[in-house]
């Protein structure tokens, strides 16, 4: 087997796969970066997890290393098949990337077009996409395909499973004809060599697995089970030591055994098409960095999990067709590691499971298992839940940034140098309910509040309501004061007075607490009368 520097790759980046432990190129790299490189087009077919990312993703960077991409016409195109997968790509990749100088971006379902409009706008060399947000994107002017010089279809076989086929031809049909094409798939068959009829041009084939076969470090089990003992059999299991996914039929199955399982104590959660893009993204955060243990998954959503460590995959319920019972199987046993399979069934469903494994090349053992058996765990490390309810920990806090820059612990933001915005009380609080704004020790316009227990101001509270030293105060009565230090002239209205005299509203003009103050504090009517305003901090 070739070392990396020996397949063409620039020094740069062989340097890189060094420093990231990547020393030693899987069969499917070492067999198409030489090829993709030459320019020539090239049809992979290898399992998920095969290493097929840098096989492509590699030649790829190189190729748009040359020169860079101009507003909203990218040099090379990645389709994948789902918004996980998208990202795993443009992650994996952006690495290398900086070392070259090329710029990934990827537009997916779910995500802002906003950002994405604006980061295509910026260019981007290297676009990873869904079909269906970058059919919008082009529909809106967004985006043009009329300089991409290389095409990638990653898990080919999955766009067409999953009805992709009219897009993805649309897309390649506005490509560069004279461009090359990378196409990647467990499959051959149907709609994917339709694609490669049409679209490659004397590819290269290299096939490190057998298009449609059970990879060797993985086990199937087909686990006979009474109806009546599933659920408990399912708890047991989920139970287990290290990370599972539990595949359903639909989004309802998915919650309820998700549910299920949460309230025999087994730290899990619920994946499908019919959560938010930023929901899905948070599960696979967890189920990654072990937060849960366990994933109950419908096929769609799980197309494009791809995490290292899955060494049992279950099938609640049965796939319904072979290609689908190798895709959930390919969660497992990546990249060489050694995993299982197992598939509950109850007696009415043997006959038609055993069909599906003859079609997917399966060999699987049967065993009649009840709960708790000691078969049951040697199969798949099964034991007993602690039927407690889990209850999922609060998640670290992560910093986040206001309008005015970072958020403080003791309260308020610090904004452009300036003011008041809130009162944020953080940690400081007392027992009389007052806390302090940002802290602050500066007396100007640039500061913050001061301490809540000082009397010129910050963020207090009181019952009464009656302090005149200002502050951000409410009554009983929902009137508040403004930011006054010891001025009663108004400044931040809170919807309520200051000193006798109601006060402006001066969220947004500097010299009353807010980022540009209040208006003038000796004006009997207060109110919003844009033409009378300070432009600096108020005269003590």
């Amino acid at each position: 087997m070739p070392a990396f520097d020996g397949l063409g790759l620039p020094k740069d980046i062989v340097d890189e796969l060094a420093r990231n432990g990547v020393t030693t190129p899987f069969p499917i790299q070492a067999a198409t970066i030489p090829d993709a490189i030459e320019g020539r087009d090239v049809l992979g077919c290898g399992r998920t997890g095969s290493g097929k990312t840098l096989a492509f993703g590699l030649p790829v960077l190189m190729r748009c290393a040359e020169r860079r991409a101009a507003a909203n016409r990218p040099r090379a195109l990645i389709l994948v098949p789902t918004r996980e997968l998208a990202h795993q790509v443009r992650d994996s990749l952006r690495g290398y990337a900086r070392v070259v100088g090329v710029r990934v971006g990827d537009v997916v379902g779910g995500s802002s077009y906003t950002r994405q409009i604006n980061e295509l706008r910026r260019g981007v060399d290297v676009l990873v996409a869904t079909p269906g947000r970058l059919t919008d994107l082009i529909e809106q002017g967004a985006c043009d395909l009329g300089d991409v010089e290389v095409s990638v279809l990653d898990e080919a076989d999955q766009m067409c499973d999953m009805g992709f086929m009219p897009q993805v031809s649309e897309l390649l049909d506005q490509v560069r004809p004279d461009g090359q094409t990378l196409l990647f798939s467990a499959t051959l068959d149907g709609d994917v060599d339709k694609l490669v009829r049409k679209y490659m041009n004397e590819p290269q084939t290299h096939s490190v697995d057998p298009p449609v076969s059970q990879v060797t470090t993985m086990e199937h089990h087909l686990l006979k089970v009474l109806p009546r003992d599933k659920n408990t059999i399912v708890a047991q299991i989920a139970a287990r030591e290290g990370r599972t996914i539990m595949f359903v039929r639909s989004k309802y199955r998915a919650d309820t055994i998700s549910e299920q399982l949460i309230e025999a104590g087994v730290p899990c959660a619920s994946l499908h098409g019919g959560k938010t893009q930023s929901v899905r993204t948070r599960t696979l955060a967890k189920f990654r960095e072990g937060r849960i243990q366990a994933l109950v998954a419908t096929d769609v959503a799980a197309r494009g999990i791809h995490v290292d460590g899955i060494d049992l995959v279950v099938n609640i319920d049965l796939p319904t067709g072979h290609k689908d019972y190798l895709h959930r199987g390919g969660r497992t046993a990546r990249a060489g590691s050694s995993g299982s399979v197992v598939s509950l069934v109850a007696p009415n469903q043997r006959r038609m499971a055993r069909r599906l494994l003859s079609d997917a090349g399966v060999d699987a053992k049967q065993h009649l298992v009840n709960p708790g058996d000691e078969l049951l765990s040697e199969v798949t490390g099964a034991k007993e839940p602690s039927w407690e309810p889990w209850i999922e920990p609060p998640e670290p806090e992560r910093p986040r940034r206001g309008r005015g820059g970072p958020r403080r612990s003791g309260g308020g933001y610090r904004g452009n140098g300036g003011g008041y915005r809130g009162g944020y009380r953080g940690d400081r609080r007392n027992d009389r309910g007052e806390g302090g704004g940002y802290r602050g020790e500066r007396r100007d316009d640039r500061g913050g509040g001061y301490r809540g227990d000082r009397p010129e101001g910050g963020y207090r509270r009181n019952d009464r309501g009656d302090r005149p030293e200002g502050g951000y105060r409410r009554d009983d009565r929902g009137e508040g004061g403004g930011y006054r230090g010891e001025r009663s002239e108004g400044g931040y209205r809170g919807g309520g007075y200051g000193g006798e005299r109601r006060g402006g509203y001066g969220g947004d003009r500097r010299g009353g607490g807010g980022p540009r103050g209040g208006y003038r504090g000796d004006r009997r009517g207060g109110g919003p009368r844009r033409g009378e305003r300070y432009d600096s901090a108020p005269q003590h």
